[in-house]
């Protein structure tokens, strides 16, 4: 296996790195209850995907 050289430098590595930050999770609107979840999932507030209920929520 090759191995360096030489050491690289610190801006060579953070060159490298600049592209593993963590991207912000996406969320989408219900349609049924208008509050935030992440897309193509069961909305944790109301139970509903994809126009019909799955799940039973407890209400409150």
């Amino acid at each position: 296996m090759p191995n360096p050289k030489r050491r690289h430098s610190k801006t060579r590595g953070a060159k490298r790195r600049t592209h593993d930050a963590l991207a912000p999770v996406g969320l989408a609107e219900c349609p049924q209850c208008h509050e935030l979840r992440p897309p193509h999932r069961v909305c944790p507030n109301c139970g509903f995907y994809r126009g019909r209920q799955v799940r039973a929520v407890k209400e409150d």
